[in-house]
């Protein structure tokens, strides 16, 4: 018992207990100062907590059908991605249930969700709808032109492209635009 005794004295006596002490005795002091002996308790700690582990994944091995399906339902992806001209499991549906081509696009509503904030208000100078004169002089370039702007946008302003809903198809901008025509005359 002394013997163990007199060897942690020892080893602690190689220990670097402050700054002074390393530079004294250089950096090869800390490599000689931290020995394996000097962590038993690490040593009997690693030893149990590995063999708990392997006994862990053994077990996880071991799972029934049905808890198999519940994993795999908590850990599913939320959505698919489909493109656009791609087959996909539910989109023939989803466009059945919202009335497929024969949809009638409702030009005021797509104006609602995407045109609104800057054509009722006039930021960045968007024509408002009503106003006569801020649209006489773009009826006058024609509808096409019209439906040009709000499709590709407008150089030089702050109107982009689509009002900056690329979600939205050509077909409801066309829509959204035939209404402000439609109130601005």
């Amino acid at each position: 018992m002394n013997e163990k005794r007199l060897h942690r004295d020892a080893s602690k006596s190689r220990t670097l207990r402050t700054f002074a002490d390393f530079e004294e005795r250089g950096p090869e002091a800390i490599m000689r100062a931290v020995q394996t002996e000097d962590f038993p308790v690490i040593k009997q700690f690693v030893a149990p907590v590995l063999a708990l582990a392997v006994i862990g994944a053994a077990h996880a091995v071991d799972l029934s059908d049905a808890q198999r399906a519940e994993i795999e339902a908590r850990i599913k992806p939320v959505g698919d991605v489909c493109l656009q001209g791609e087959s996909c499991g539910g989109a023939p549906a989803a466009a059945a249930a919202a009335g497929g081509a024969a949809a009638v696009i409702d030009g005021e509503g797509t104006y609602n969700m995407a045109c609104m904030a800057c054509h009722a208000t006039g930021a960045g100078g968007a024509p408002k709808v009503g106003d006569l004169a801020a649209w006489e002089p773009r009826i006058a370039k024609g509808v096409e032109a019209l439906h040009n702007s709000g499709l590709n946008g407008v150089a030089g302003t702050s109107m982009m492209a689509k009002g900056g809903r690329a979600d939205l198809s050509d077909e409801a901008i066309i829509a959204a635009v035939d209404y402000m025509i439609a109130n601005s005359q």
